[in-house]
């Protein structure tokens, strides 16, 4: 039998805390919880979840602060956000600073089991087939490890977020191919296009060409095709 797979819910208000055991237990999810963010970095670095859903106001500790530390010990659970905020500058925060997804207060709980779901099927999925062997040379300088999910630019690794790998080593294996906001969202990630999530793919975009272009103002790898989507150019393609 098939172990289950835990979330890990931190957030301090118990009524959520308890809709929330609920809703995943009874769609198959083992689950822990935390009240604070202090109680909440313990379990996640010392329980090994498979998924942490983070509320941003905690006591001790904020929802930013525990997911910045939780990066930082080099663990890669998949992170999601919950936030009552509404302002763009807490999404692009998260995501900036190693969460996977996010969303925002009140949400449906049909769409936050899908987003769970998501993102731990996306964890264990394999590197995509069309990368045959475990190094995927892109362009002379830019070269990804795909059985240590590792990029280099010119020798050197470079750090990415899991969100930032995936999007780069799924766009590097269909150079020059444009994929709308929405194709990203569903075949790099697994879940449909909703609402404001086409923020969440430029900012991965923005922040991975900071990390691997050398002028991320005019870049050179992932390019912008106006009004379709981006695609992965290399040094050899003929660029329309």
């Amino acid at each position: 039998m098939e172990q289950k797979k835990t979330v890990l819910i931190v957030e301090d208000e118990k009524n959520i805390v308890d809709i929330l055991r609920f809703n995943l237990q009874r769609d198959g999810y083992a689950t822990l919880e935390a009240y604070n963010g202090e109680d909440g970095l313990s379990k996640a670095l010392d329980e090994n979840p498979d998924l942490i859903l983070l509320d941003v106001m905690l006591p001790k500790m904020n929802g930013f602060d525990v997911c910045q530390s939780i990066r930082k010990q080099g663990c890669s659970v998949p992170v999601i956000i919950l936030t009552a905020r509404e302002e763009e500058t807490d999404k692009i925060l998260g995501l900036e600073i190693g969460a996977d997804d996010y969303i925002t207060k009140p949400f449906s709980m049909r769409e936050l089991i899908a987003r769970v779901g998501a993102n731990i099927r996306r964890t264990a999925m394999a590197a995509p087939a069309a990368m045959a062997g475990s190094l995927l040379a892109v362009t002379d300088d830019l070269s990804i490890d795909t059985d240590a999910r590792q990029v280099f630019r010119d020798g050197h690794p470079v750090e990415l977020t899991t969100r930032e790998y995936e999007l780069l080593s799924f766009l590097a294996v269909h150079p020059n191919k444009v994929y709308s906001r929405a194709d990203l969202m569903e075949q790099v990630w697994n879940y449909g296009y909703v609402g404001d999530d086409a923020r969440a793919v430029d900012v991965t975009v923005r922040r991975l060409r900071e990390k691997i272009e050398t002028d991320p103002a005019n870049p050179q790898y992932i390019l912008t095709r106006r009004g379709a989507g981006y695609y992965f150019s290399t040094r050899d393609a003929v660029l329309t």
